[in-house]
Order: structure tokens, then sequence, then C-alpha cells
């Protein structure tokens, strides 16, 4: 298709204003010769007409012999050769005027000669004559006088006709070629606003407006393809962003889960329900293993009849269970699944982990109890029993005096064993009602201060919140059991228990000012330090007993609050 020419806009208005331009110049230019030419037509018409009044006073002077018959000659030639009669010579003005106005100069050259030379009456009879040419001739005038008007007005009418028809192209051209466009570009642009770009502007023209249009036309289909673009990503984004946030709301619920003191198979069956929840997955079914004895199995969701899918749950190498499951489409993510197999297996193994910590906390308790037990009941009744095979041979060979004294020791012996077992009921029922050290400290102490006539000082820097419930019961209990000793064996007037703390370094002393003992003494049991320092290597810190015989006793713990 050949291409059209480029006609702006701009030069065809141009154009039309410069038509109009020159179409009233002319117009009024011809108007204004016209009506400059008709200024002198009416003093024409005046002067040839008075000229017909003059022709008769002429022959009325002739008759009556006047004597302004010279003077009335003089003004006749004045009119006859006055300006506006001379003007007519001019080319504008029609050759029959011209030639009727020259043959009435000729023919009063030759009447005038008549009046001069005496031949009235020759005059009189030809003044009927002239004064027909003047009147003649004023008609043509006249006649000369309403073609001029005629056509100016003719000639006005056809200026403003083209005129208004310049200026109605004008209006339709602008309203074709300039309205119509800019008001389809107006809409089309609204409605890009309003997110349409599918837009189809009726405009053919070949100029500036129809270059934009067809340009606003690509525009708007490129931005339509951009746009459809950006909201399929932003879809796809979406899209993403809320699965990994239902991937991340699963996993949290399932990491929720772990964070309980105690995992039960209530805590297993919620995270196959949350993991149920999951777009496109039907049923799920984990499956515990157990080294001997039977498996633990829970379902969560409605199994169907169709192939299950299966996940070992694995930790450092170690298969603890599987982790099955049914789905429809969508397929789910097999990432997210992955997963919660990961956080399944290390619930798994926090839960046995945590069967084993308890049970190692239940056997180390009773290491501890048994070791309290020999280090006190299980030394007396052994002495009791010595004592009382001793009493046996003394009765045999009835040594009354020998056997009392086995009596009494029997005797005495069992009231150490009863007051052993009353201080292991109370070590064994020590309750900790108090989370803050220093109350906890002072709550402890109250019973034993109530069993002495020692003085007991307190001076605790220690600060609660730097110490856990490990740290916390065995200092209590450390301090309980070197507290104790001090009154059962040094007869102390004063004990001072002093706690401080340097940065992460914790130094606990329980001084007493007793009779002290000679730490290479066998009776080092009876005071409790084989207790006291398991206690000490629990807290991985290091227990030094400074003492000797008659003056008093300190007890130094020093130990580190970094695990």
């Amino acid at each position: 298709m050949k291409k059209r020419p480029f006609k702006p806009v701009t030069t065809t208005i141009a154009r039309a204003m410069l038509a109009i331009l020159l179409l009233s110049v002319m117009t009024t230019s011809f108007a204004l010769v016209t009506l400059a030419s008709s200024l002198n037509d009416a003093e024409a018409i005046n002067v040839s007409g008075s000229m017909r009044m003059q022709s008769y006073r002429l022959a009325y002077d002739i008759r009556t012999d006047s004597e302004q018959v010279a003077t009335h000659i003089a003004q006749f030639e004045q009119s006859l050769f006055s300006p506006s009669m001379a003007a007519l010579e001019h080319w504008t003005v029609p050759s029959d005027i011209r030639l009727h106005y020259y043959n009435l100069i000729g023919r009063w050259e030759n009447l005038q000669p008549l009046i001069e030379n005496g031949q009235s009456q020759q005059f009189l009879d030809e003044v009927a004559t002239f004064v027909d040419r003047i009147d003649r001739f004023v008609f043509e005038l006249q006649e000369f006088s309403v073609i001029k008007l005629q056509v100016l007005a003719i000639t006005g009418g056809i200026g403003l006709s083209l005129i208004l028809i310049i200026v109605l192209f004008t209006i339709h051209f602008t309203q074709r070629k300039v309205v119509s466009p800019l008001n389809q570009l107006v809409s089309a642009s609204k409605q890009i606003q309003n997110g349409v770009f599918d837009i189809e502007l009726n405009v053919k023209s070949d100029n500036e407006l129809g270059t934009l249009a067809s340009t606003f036309s690509q525009m708007a289909t490129e931005l339509g393809k951009l746009y459809r673009g950006l909201e399929k990503s932003v879809d796809e984004k979406t899209r993403r962003l809320r699965h990994a946030n239902e991937s991340l709301e699963v996993l949290y619920h399932c990491s929720q889960e772990l964070s309980v003191s105690r995992l039960s198979s209530k805590n297993f069956a919620a995270m196959l329900d949350t993991m149920v929840n999951i777009e496109g997955l039907t049923a799920a079914k984990l499956i515990i293993e157990e080294s001997s004895g039977g498996n633990t199995e829970i379902t969560a969701g409605q199994p169907a009849d169709q192939q299950w899918q299966y996940q070992d749950l694995e930790l450092d190498n170690q298969v603890l269970g599987q982790l099955w499951w049914q789905y429809t489409l969508p397929c789910p993510d097999k990432n997210l699944i992955d997963n919660i197999a990961r956080t399944l297996s290390r619930g798994i193994y926090y839960n046995r982990a945590q069967k084993q910590a308890e049970q190692l906390l239940l056997m180390d308790e009773r290491a501890t109890i048994a070791r309290e037990l020999h280090d006190s009941l299980a030394q007396s009744l052994s002495y009791l029993k010595i004592q009382m095979t001793l009493l046996k041979r003394q009765l045999g060979k009835n040594e009354i005096d020998n056997s009392m004294q086995i009596i009494t020791d029997i005797d005495s012996g069992l009231s150490g064993a009863y007051t052993q077992l009353r201080e292991l009921l109370s070590t064994f029922r020590l309750t900790i009602k108090e989370t803050n050290f220093g109350e906890a400290l002072v709550e402890m102490l109250k019973p034993l201060e109530e069993q002495s006539d020692a003085l007991l000082i307190i001076d605790n820097h220690l600060s609660s919140l730097n110490l856990d419930a490990h740290h916390q019961v065995h200092l209590l209990q450390l301090i309980r059991e070197a507290v104790l000793n001090s009154i059962k064996h040094a007869e102390a007037d004063e004990i001072i228990i002093a706690c401080h703390q340097s940065g992460d370094q914790v130094n606990i002393t329980i001084s007493d000012d007793g009779q002290g003992f000679d730490p290479t003494s066998e009776k080092l049991n009876h005071y409790g330090l084989a207790i006291m320092t398991e206690r000490a290597s629990r807290l991985n810190g290091e227990l030094k007993i400074n003492t000797k015989q008659g003056s008093g006793c300190e007890v130094a713990l020093s130990f580190s609050l970094e695990p």
C-alpha cells in the first residue's frame, strides 16, 4: 500500500487562515476602491442634472435678453468641466459613459458659438435635444453607479460566502482531524489509567495526530504486554510467597510441637494433622521403629485405596522410622515434606533423649541415695553388726561387764543411725520453693539454725538470673552439707556462708570457728566430704578444704558459669 503524504495540521489550518485573510483583504480592498470611485458619482449626477436646468436657464436668458447670459454660460462650462465630471475620464469608467461625456462636450462646443454669434433661435431649437442627451448621460451615470453598487454587493457576498465556506471547512477539518482524535486519545488515556490496554483508535489521519494516535496505539499494545507480563510475574511471585508462607507456617507449627517439655504421641499426631493441611496431601502416617517390641503407628487424614509414598526418618545415619503419605493433584512440595521429615526425626530423637535423660537422672539420684546410705546407715549398721557379733561372744563367755559395754555401744550406734536417717530424710525431702537463690538459701538454712545454737551469717552477692536450676540445686545441697557438718562435728559458735561472683566465676565459702579436724583422719566420711566433692565435680568446679585440728574449717568452692 502506497504511503500517503504527510500533511501537517498546522499547515492546513495556516492555509485556511491565509485564504480567509486574502479574501478579506481582497473584498475589503475592492469595496474600498469601489467606494472611493463612487464618491464622485453622486456629485457627477448632481452636476449633470444641474446642467439640464442651466441649459433651460440659458434658453430663458436668450428669450428675455438677460444680461446674465455670460455668467450663466461660465457656470455651465464650470459644471461641464468640474472635477467630478473630469473624473469620468478615468479608465475605470465605462467607455460608453466617457464617449457620451465627450459627445456632450462636443455638442456644447457647437452650441456655445450659436449664443455668442446671436443665433438665438437655432440654439433654442437645439436645447431640447441637448437636454435629452444630458438626461441620457445622467441616466447612464446613475445606472453605472447602481451597477458598481451591485458589483460591490455581489463581490462582498461572494467574499463573505467564500470566507464562510473556508471557516466551515476549517471547523469541520478541526473537528475531524484534531478534536475527534484528541477525544479518542483522552478516552484511551482514561482506559489505560483503568488498566485496559486493548485499545483501537479509529484515527486515519495523515497528520501529526494520526502519527500520535498510531504511536499511542503501539505504546498501549506494548504497555499491555508489559502489564500482563508483570501481572503474571506478580501472580507467580505471590503464589510462591503464599506457598513459602504456608510452608513456614507448617514448619513453625511442627517446631512448636517440639518446644514442649515432654513429647508424646499427641504432639506427633498434631504434626501429622498440620502436614495433612498442605495442599495436595490427603493422608499421612508415621511409623516409629523400636529395636525390640512393637512399632508405634500414628495416622492423620483420610487414607484412600491408593498407593502410599514413604520416606525414611534418619538422623546421624540412624533410621528412626518412616513417614508415609498419600496425595492428589496438585502435587505437594517435596522439599516441605523433607523438612517435615527432618523435624519428625528430631522429634523422635528428642523424645528418646528425653527418656534417656530422665532415666539417667533417676539412676543418678538413686546412686546418690545409695552413696548417702553407704556413707551413713551402711557404716552404722556394719558397726552394729560387728558389735552384735562381739556381744554374742561375750555372752558365750559370760562376761557381763564387757557385754554391758557392748550393749551401750550398740545403743549409741542405734541412736547415731537414727540421727543419720533423719538427716538423710531431710536431705531427700529438701524442696526448693523459691526461684530466687538468696531466698531459697535462707529458707533452707532456717531448719538448721533451729537445730543449733551457732550463729549463721549469710553474705550472698549472687544473682539468681545467672544461675540455672542445675546450679542452684547443687549449690544449696553442698552448702547444706557443709553447714550440717559444722553443726554436727565442729561445735562451732559462728558459721559464715559467703557467696560472691566475679564475671562468670562463682566463689562459695562456708567457714566456722569450730574445733576443726585432721584431714588425714579416717573419719573424713563422717563429714560428708566425699558427697560435697562429687557435687562440686557436677558443677565442673573445684572444692578445697582448709582446716587443721583446733583452728576451725573453711570449705571453698569455685566454678564457672560458662557451659
